[in-house]
């Protein structure tokens, strides 16, 4: 996220509700089955497995989950499932990019569409808002990995693209093919990372103010709380005052 790194403030919020953690490790896993189930149930040999992995050990899913969910896959589970995105505006013009994985397009597809029109946002056609956005790895460091200009440098090293470094830590962002390579690379010199995952990167954003804000991320809950979302990303901007008064 350009500027302040609002949608992970966000996220460690809902983070520390213990449902929102359960669905956490229920999306994960599902993730898992299905790139178990597209490619070779070994992480090694499979790059999308690997890094659904890795994900999900960096966001503290036991490693019996993970495995049941490696299994599932050959035992035909996953089979049904999609992949579909949907794309939008939220409140204040904001551009929504929903990712889903179901068994079921229509009744997702239903859902999603009400969710938006019931919290001030409007369903679009594919490709409506994704061209505001990037698809992009990203890499995220606490501030103990090192300072900005050491971070800076093993990124460079290691083949990346960007840095934003702040407060909270640093976002490293990388092609979204070199993702695995790049991480690999930070983590012999860096230590293991705080996830590794593909994003949707803005390459524009719109502030909101605190009803806007508090609009939106009503809308960014309620999405994610259905089992077939397995991520929301939005570009918005908020500043450090109306943060404060949403915290």
């Amino acid at each position: 996220m350009a500027g302040h790194s609002k949608w992970a403030n966000i996220q460690h919020r809902k983070g520390r509700q213990d449902k929102a953690r359960s669905k956490l490790f229920s999306k994960l896993a599902k993730e898992i089955t299905v790139a178990a189930k597209m490619g070779d149930p070994d992480p090694e040999k499979n790059p999308r497995l690997r890094l659904a992995v890795k994900e999900a050990r960096t966001s503290s899913v036991p490693k019996d989950v993970i495995e049941r969910a490696i299994s599932k896959s050959q035992a035909g589970d996953g089979d049904d499932y999609e992949e579909i995105r949907y794309e939008g505006y939220g409140p204040g013009g904001v551009a929504v990019i929903v990712e889903a994985m179901t068994d079921n397009r229509n009744r997702t597809a239903s859902v999603v569409r009400s969710t938006f029109g019931k919290h001030g946002g409007n369903l679009g056609e594919t490709g409506s808002v994704s061209f505001m956005f990037e698809k992009k790895g990203e890499i995220l460091y606490p501030t103990t990995a090192g300072d900005e200009d050491t971070v800076m440098m093993a990124a460079i090293e290691a083949g990346a693209e960007d840095v934003e470094s702040s407060d909270e830590g640093h976002a490293i962002y990388t092609a979204d093919t070199d993702l695995a390579d790049v991480s690999a690379a930070l983590e012999a010199t860096l230590g293991e990372a705080e996830s590794t995952k593909l994003v949707w990167r803005p390459t524009t954003t719109t502030e909101l103010d605190l009803e806007g804000a508090q609009k939106l991320f009503r809308l960014i809950e309620v999405l994610e709380d259905d089992d077939d979302v397995q991520r929301v990303t939005a570009n918005f901007e908020v500043s450090d005052d109306v943060m404060a008064q949403l915290d």
